[in-house]
């Protein structure tokens, strides 16, 4: 009967499509539809593509009624059939303390949401969709074990992360290398159909000599870097034959455009990760570090923009450093007015406050949710540390520690960049990827320590248990 459903409602659709568009654009649509149905049918498809496209061309847009990046249909896609196999009793729900922790920041969400709506009632916005935006971002946490419940299915999954930060790193560095001007990537994005071309003009404008992406602003483009960088190297280790050259392509090429995108934040928060892996004796970490100032030392020597860029982003007197003093000064003012938070319906600054926006991911999360939702999200972040902390020195390399110090890295060096950037709260996609990250390094860590390695000790939570 439901495939008697199925076939009427194609039948139907595609009469449609025949009677009020052209050819090519009902060719299109089949093809999508196609693509929709086998994700509902087979949501790990999805999951994979979704892999690809959201670090290739994360914010690529497809109108569905209301416009939304094919990253985030894809997402919502994966969880349909998701729910769809879970109500066939084939899926069932995997919770664990930090799957659990970040369901309650989720459900507390409601709340500065509904007293946003109500504070920002004057103000342009959809809250309602953005909220659930949020929402969907955070839940690759949640989908991730659900869907992935052997290596081969997170192997797949790692391989078509790689895979996307390749292209989206050939393209990103062979146009910079060849233009030397982040305006000419404006043609790219426009035929990748990116969302408000206006302020994409300005960000480029006012950034010309940074390279360009598509994340848009350089100081993205240094984030998700950090988060990949070294998962890449320590998986190009771990792995033979194509595995292996994919994975050091990234690393080699997201060197490179780490420092052409001159993100400082990025830049510091890697610095002190491989710091602390050396401090692990985690193999080839202190040659990383050597390795890496030598090639940035000859970039730097050989590349006069790069020496321009280089000798003011770590100036006191950059205009950057002076916004940011600002934004802390200004700060408390905003959490005095907006106790729980400004919601969902628009992003700070509040317009017609003359208040400041914040560049730190914690005290963002104060100005959108409240300090209970800062509190909320340390508690998962800590949940999530005290699985997946090393605790003894790494000193051999085997498939799953590559894996697992790789992803717990990134996220290191990720939530460090919150000291100088708040684009892992409330960024669109990014966010999404940074938790699916964070589930990866869950599953590799649990899968370690049910193998008794004394890198991971016992059950974090035995005595609690108790």
């Amino acid at each position: 009967m439901s495939r008697l459903l199925l076939a009427l409602f194609c039948a139907l659709v595609f009469s449609i499509l025949f009677t009020f568009t052209s050819a090519a654009t009902m060719v299109l649509a089949l093809v999508a539809i196609v693509l929709a149905l086998n994700i509902v049918r087979l949501p790990f498809l999805g999951l994979i593509l979704f892999g690809f496209v959201a670090t290739f061309i994360p914010y690529s847009t497809v109108n569905l009624g209301i416009r939304v990046t094919i990253s985030e249909a894809l997402l919502g896609l994966v969880w349909l059939g998701g729910f769809w196999q879970m109500m066939q009793g084939r899926l069932a729900w995997q919770f664990g303390k930090t799957e659990q922790r970040l369901r309650y920041l989720m459900f507390y969400s409601a709340l500065p949401f509904l007293l946003g709506q109500l504070i920002m009632s004057g103000a342009e916005g959809n809250g309602p969709v953005n909220w659930v935006r949020w929402l969907l971002n955070l839940s690759p946490l949640l989908l991730f074990p659900i869907l992935v419940d052997n290596g081969f299915r997170r192997d797949q999954l790692i391989v078509s992360l790689l895979l996307g930060s390749l292209v989206m790193l050939l393209l990103s560095v062979g146009m910079f290398l060849k233009d030397h001007d982040a305006n000419t990537f404006i043609v790219v994005l426009e035929k990748l159909k990116y969302a408000h071309p206006e302020a994409v003009k300005d960000i480029f404008s006012a950034n010309f000599s940074r390279m360009a992406s598509p994340w848009v602003h350089p100081n993205l483009t240094g984030g998700v870097l950090v988060l990949f960088l070294p998962l890449a190297f320590f998986y190009a280790l771990v792995q033979q034959g194509w595995r292996r050259l994919l994975g050091f392509s990234v690393v080699a090429l997201g060197a490179a455009g780490l420092l052409f995108s001159s993100s400082r934040g990025a830049i510091v928060s890697l610095v002190l990760v491989l710091l602390w892996l050396t401090s692990f004796r985690v193999p080839y970490a202190g040659r990383v570090i050597g390795v890496a100032l030598a090639l940035g030392l000859a970039l730097v020597l050989f590349y006069p923009p790069l020496q321009a860029r280089l000798a003011t982003t770590f100036s006191s007197s950059n205009a950057s450093t002076e916004i940011r003093m600002d934004e802390y000064r200004r700060f408390p003012e905003a959490m005095a007015r907006y106790p729980f938070g400004i919601g969902f319906k628009v992003d700070p600054p509040p317009p017609k406050t003359n208040l400041l926006g914040i560049s730190n991911l914690w005290l963002n999360f104060i100005y959108k949710l409240g300090i209970p939702g800062m509190w909320l999200f340390i508690a998962v972040t800590l949940a999530w540390w005290r699985e997946c902390r090393p605790q003894a020195k790494l000193s051999e390399m085997s498939p799953e520690r590559g894996i697992w110090i790789g992803s717990g890295a990134g996220l290191l060096a990720a939530l460090l960049t919150g000291l100088f950037d708040h684009y892992y709260s409330f960024t669109m996609v990014l966010i999404a990827l940074f938790w699916l990250m964070m589930a990866i390094n869950l599953q590799s860590a649990r899968s370690l320590r049910q193998s008794q390695d004394p890198l991971l000790g016992d059950s974090p939570y035995r005595k609690t248990e108790a």
